[in-house]
């Protein structure tokens, strides 16, 4: 399952505002325990996929999985040792942009300890700091 979307009303984008408070998506809705985000940044379609393989087999045994993010922007990078001008570049990879307060991962069906584990495991491969989060 690649984390890029199907089909787009824009093939490019500009980079936009990327600091700045979650307004949707700050609470828990579907779980019983969550990872909030506690800075800005990026996370790349191929880190969310990396993110997916690992929840998927910590919850194997039971429990699930909610991502309430989805990469759903272009990045466009120029090739190397190109001139400039001549446009834009062609895209790169897909990410989703990420606000202070966003929820991005909730677990349900499984006790506190491990979801706090499998949660903390996540985190460390998120470019920022992140909190577990309960109902």
């Amino acid at each position: 399952m690649a984390f890029i979307p199907s089909r787009v009303k824009y093939r490019k984008v500009q980079r936009g505002r990327r600091k700045g408070l979650a307004v949707a998506g700050s609470s828990l809705s579907f779980g019983e325990y969550g990872l909030k985000s506690l800075g800005c940044g990026t996370i790349s379609n191929l880190q969310l996929e990396m993110i997916r393989v690992i929840m998927a087999r910590a919850l194997r045994k039971g429990g699930k999985f909610w991502m309430r993010i989805f990469s759903d922007r272009p990045v466009t990078k120029k090739p190397a040792e190109t001139r400039m001008g001549k446009g834009k570049g062609d895209v790169d990879h897909w990410e989703v942009v990420i606000k202070r307060g966003k929820i991005l991962f909730e677990i349900g069906g499984v006790p506190r300890e491990y979801a706090q584990n499998i949660l903390r495991n996540v985190s460390y491969k998120l470019p920022f700091r992140c909190r577990f989060m309960e109902r």
